[in-house]
């Protein structure tokens, strides 16, 4: 898996197991989990910024976090009530 994959087990740990299954089989998904990534690390230059705009952009890439960490539960959510089937050979 993906280092954006890694870092939402990180932050979901009791949902690793899923997690792990639906970035297996969810491109879609595997995207997300490396924008939350991305988000956070961009927040973390921020926070080491001394930059004018610093607390506006901390702020900005915290409200994107907190979208993507929903919509991350949400898929979680979603594959819990639809588990994936694997193919009948």
């Amino acid at each position: 898996m993906g280092n954006g994959v890694e870092f939402v087990k990180s932050s979901f740990k009791e949902r690793a197991k899923v997690i792990e299954e639906l970035a297996a089989h969810n491109e879609g998904f595997r995207d997300l989990c490396d924008d939350f990534l991305t988000a956070h690390d961009e927040k973390l230059q921020w926070e080491r910024s001394s930059a004018q705009e610093r607390g506006e952009r901390i702020a900005e890439y915290q409200e994107l976090m907190d979208i993507l960490r929903t919509e991350i539960a949400q898929a979680l959510d979603r594959d819990a009530l639809v588990p994936f089937k694997p193919p009948r050979r």
